[in-house]
């Protein structure tokens, strides 16, 4: 067996289970700290988590306030207007409560309060030269894994840009995986970042950067989303089958941490971009015809059948089938006349990079051909 080398240090403590969200005053005290924003969005707010947070840090004997002006898809704005916010208030933790978009915001925040500068000044690995503020995350819906990632992606206002700014230091301390959070999501909502979840696990199971720590997770996290994916469909409020798919959506996080993503996520931006696919459902649209374009080379078809006995592509058309999400590009608008501007941008995605199957323009049109 070929293993390749990784080099990997544990950066976020995973705290999982039914209702532990009771101890976030208490780690946040282990943390060290006295004033605690956070950072989440108008819909969270309605859901109450962060009124119920911000309780149980002042019951702790810490000061707390509520930042809850995220947006989806998060830009410069939204950081900048957070960390307006951090630095009044004198904040010395950040929590972010939300969706991927509340804590990339938090781990935006967090760049500029601790290191200066603009957002575009980190885009790129490892840009940050000073410390930064302890960070805890707190998913309310199973699919980013952003809780377990040092990577913030933020949007410049201007040019709507998409920049991966990625440092260790902006990884959360601790990671609190609540499945009891997520019950309150929205079908649509769930069946998105659950989808989502199961890319994950899928595209960093056979990225050339995949090695055998991120295979572990990879393949634990595809277990248990695909375990949990359609008992969530049938039963919502099932706590357990939540915490399947949160606890899966994590263990995706750090897989693609230490593996990073392929083709169908290069696919997805451009279809996000120029016709407003949401991202779960434009991922999952592509990534049938990913794999089997990837398939084609035996090492890839070998671990796609050690992780399902059968058609791994025909299962996941069926999982969107179950789901009641398009399976076709063409239930978007989107015509034979399109491909190309599709194809260039996808082509200059970052992840394309790392797509175990070498993929060009060309090939991208053929992709998005075989989806239309």
């Amino acid at each position: 067996m070929d293993l390749k080398a990784f080099d990997h240090t544990p950066r976020t403590r995973l705290v999982f289970g039914s209702g532990c969200l009771n101890r976030l005053g208490e780690l946040a005290r282990e943390l060290g700290a006295t004033r605690a924003l956070i950072v989440s969005d108008p819909g969270i707010v309605k859901a109450g988590y962060p009124a119920k947070a911000q309780a149980l840090i002042e019951a702790a004997g810490l000061a707390a306030r509520v930042f809850a002006q995220v947006h989806e898809n998060p830009s410069t704005t939204d950081v900048d207007e957070c960390v307006a916010v951090a630095r009044e208030f004198g904040a010395d933790l950040l929590i972010g409560l939300g969706g991927g978009s509340s804590m990339d915001t938090a781990k935006g925040c967090n760049f500029i309060l601790t290191n200066g500068g603009q957002m575009k000044d980190y885009w790129g690995v490892g840009k940050a030269t000073k410390p930064m503020l302890p960070l805890m995350a707190i998913p309310t819906t199973a699919g980013t894994g952003s809780e377990c990632q040092s990577f913030a992606l933020i949007s410049d206002a201007e040019t709507h840009v998409k920049m991966a700014c990625g440092d260790p230091k902006a990884a959360a301390r601790i990671a609190l995986l609540d499945p009891e959070l997520t019950v309150s999501q929205p079908h649509r909502v769930t069946v998105c970042t659950g989808i989502d979840a199961l890319s994950h696990a899928l595209e960093s199971a056979v990225t050339t950067k995949h090695s055998a720590l991120s295979a572990v997770y990879s393949r634990e996290a595809f277990r248990l989303c695909h375990g949990g994916f359609s008992r969530v469909l049938r039963e919502p409020t099932n706590v357990d089958a939540r915490g399947q798919m949160l606890l899966g959506a994590a263990y995706a996080g750090i897989a693609i941490e230490n593996s990073m993503l392929g083709a169908a996520h290069s696919c997805a931006n451009p279809l996000t971009a120029y016709f407003n696919v949401v991202h779960g459902e434009a991922v999952g649209v592509m990534l049938p015809h990913v794999i089997r374009f990837n398939s084609q080379l035996p090492e890839i078809a070998a671990i796609y059948e050690s992780y399902f006995d059968g058609d791994l592509a025909d299962r996941v058309s069926e999982l969107l089938w179950e789901a009641q999400m398009p399976r076709h590009i063409g239930h978007y608008g989107i015509t034979e006349a399109d491909l190309p501007k599709l194809a260039t941008m996808a082509a200059k995605q970052w992840t394309a990079q790392f797509n175990p199957r070498p993929v060009n323009e060309a090939d991208f049109v053929e992709l998005f051909r075989a989806a239309l």
